[in-house]
């Protein structure tokens, strides 16, 4: 038998995280049928595990199927930076101070949704997948970061934006592209709690590394910035949720949905920043031109726009399809695979932002994030509905072991 499992983004089962065998149906559900959401927790070697089901009210699924819209947010967002980046100037020009409460925002949402004794159970369960895609996330990204940077010759101040962008740890967005990609969501949602928290020594140091060869990169303060707006707000919220569980419940339906608006406005805002000067150029690229659409198309992605889509381009599919071929030659399982592979795709662009915003002087270092938070979006979407319709080459053995064991 197959239970459903409603994940909404930045929500991690409070108190009842799945432990041991936990089977997610994407088959399309009944009309008229209410969402389920069915939470395993822990059971014996002799006895069926037992199972929770609550039924979720109407407003809690529209909140949830608002909040899954995430990519759509961003992608809209970032043709109104286009269009007319004047709409953002109201938070650009609180910034950097309202880049940091936005990402203390966003994590402490994160954190009311954890029980991190929960996560710690499920570590010590399936601690050599975790550490591999954990591994995988902070050395095949800034690897590629460096790789894109130097072969495609970069300005310094781009250049340390796309590796800040590597190195940084996995988004939350991935825990929902990994749901719709049948991929191993629980491994995501651990992954991504993990490489966060190591972001506070990890982020700074491997920046420091390997951007110092461009600008001066202070490490203490990068890992300062990570440890007050990342891991602070995180454990804060966590701390809420053990001692005001009832508090906590009224709020934990909203936090998903505005997490995700508030990381759209953020990412969108700092595009913003950089509309008019890279419109500005390509506009004066094609009036200067009289050469044919698709040499003046050739100009334009030669130009320092051009090459930041390009960089940011590179780098995801990059870490898609690397972090898949290295998770394969790990011999882990398909859907372990996909989470990896996505997990490690999927960067929090947002924390770039807000680390290029406070510590460079050149606006340029926030643009490769910035590009990313639409870019990377659109991309993993389409990964993910591309594996929807792809079932995981073992999950019937899976299904069947679960079922004999």
């Amino acid at each position: 038998m197959a239970f459903s499992l409603c994940f909404t983004p930045l929500t991690l089962y409070p108190k009842q995280i799945p432990l041991k065998k936990l089977i997610i149906s994407t088959r399309p559900k009944m009309s008229r049928q209410r969402l389920l959401t069915v939470n395993c927790v822990q059971e014996n070697s002799h006895n069926l595990p037992a199972a929770v089901v609550h039924v979720k009210s109407r407003w809690e699924e529209w909140l949830s199927t608002a909040a899954s819209l995430y990519p759509v947010y961003v992608t809209v967002g970032g043709i109104v930076a286009c269009l007319r980046p004047s709409t953002f100037s109201w938070f650009v020009n609180a910034g950097p101070t309202s880049y940091s409460l936005a990402l203390g925002f966003i994590m402490l949402s994160m954190g009311l949704t954890l029980e991190l004794k929960d996560l710690f159970n499920l570590f010590l369960q399936r601690p050599l997948s975790i550490l591999f895609g954990c591994a995988a996330q902070y050395t095949i990204m800034p690897a590629f970061g460096v790789l894109v940077s130097k072969s495609m010759g970069l300005p310094p101040s781009i250049s340390v934006g796309l590796i800040l962008l590597a190195c940084c740890p996995g988004g939350t967005a991935s825990n929902v592209v990994t749901l719709i990609a049948q991929g191993d969501v629980p491994l995501s949602v651990v992954m991504t709690l993990c490489t966060t928290l190591g972001a506070v020594v990890l982020t700074p140091l491997l920046t420091m590394i390997l951007a110092g060869t461009y600008v001066p990169v202070d490490a203490i303060k990068l890992s300062i910035s990570t440890l007050q707006v990342v891991v602070a707000p995180i454990l804060l919220g966590s701390y809420l949720q053990s001692k005001f569980p009832r508090a906590v419940k009224i709020v934990t339906p909203f936090a998903p949905l505005l997490a995700v608006l508030t990381s759209s406005l953020l990412a969108c805002s700092v595009f913003s920043e950089n509309v008019v000067r890279l419109r500005s150029s390509m506009v004066d690229m094609s009036v200067s031109s009289d050469l044919s659409l698709f040499h003046q198309a050739q100009t334009i992605l030669a130009s320092e726009f051009g090459a930041v889509v390009i960089a940011v381009l590179l780098l995801h599919s990059a870490g898609f399809l690397v972090g898949y071929l290295a998770a394969a030659l790990g011999g882990l399982r398909e859907p372990e695979r996909r989470a990896i592979s996505i997990e490690v795709g999927m960067q929090n662009s947002s924390l770039g932002v807000v680390l290029a915003t406070a510590h460079f002087a050149s606006p340029l270092v926030a643009l490769p994030p910035a590009m990313s938070a639409v870019i990377m979006n659109i991309m993993g979407s389409t990964l993910g509905f591309f594996w929807r319709y792809i079932d995981p080459s073992d999950s019937k053995t899976s299904l069947e072991a679960t079922d004999k064991s």
